[in-house]
């Protein structure tokens, strides 16, 4: 984990004195990546972003949690995976803001795969539909960090990590 870490402050480092810019327009991809922060494990995140316009990406997304606890005198293990498709609209031409900076907000509907050691209180699968906000500083024009709030059941109550366009 020190070396993860160590590399990746090098490469913000390393990254810091190309320009940037976003969001990644019609056309554009972009690979995001990280972790969820949630009451209920750490989760862990990965998705793509296709630009369908100027202002808006589509894409896929996955995210996967673990959580052991105690209850009723008994440890428990409960899993959730979630396969989503999100939609996202980008504020930076309407907010006139600076290349380097993105700032979205949008829906993710997912189907929610709820694993549990046969606890009768168990969560079922099925469809979600959850609503997000974020932003992401670039630091090149490749290289990025996000941050989100909201994202639901996928990823908790929200995520960080990097973006990479493609």
């Amino acid at each position: 984990m020190k070396k993860i870490s160590l590399l990746f402050v090098f490469s913000l480092v390393a990254c810091a004195v190309s320009i940037a810019q976003a969001p990644p327009g019609k056309g554009g991809k972009q690979f995001n990546a990280g972790l969820g922060f949630s009451g209920w494990g750490v989760p862990v995140y990965a998705g793509v972003d296709f630009g369908v316009h100027q202002d808006i990406t589509i894409g896929p997304r996955v995210s996967y949690r673990n959580y052991k606890y105690r209850a009723l005198g008994a440890d428990w293990n409960q899993s959730l995976f979630v396969i989503g498709f999100n939609g996202n609209y980008h504020f930076n031409r309407l907010l006139d803001m600076p290349s380097e900076w993105n700032l979205y907000a949008g829906l993710t509907i997912g189907y929610l795969i709820w694993s549990d050691n046969e606890y009768t209180g168990a969560r079922a699968s099925g469809l979600g539909l959850d609503g997000q906000i974020g932003g992401r500083y670039f630091f090149s024009n490749k290289f990025g960090v996000n941050l989100e709030f909201g994202g639901g059941s996928g990823t908790g109550g929200g995520s960080f990590g990097i973006t990479v366009k493609l």
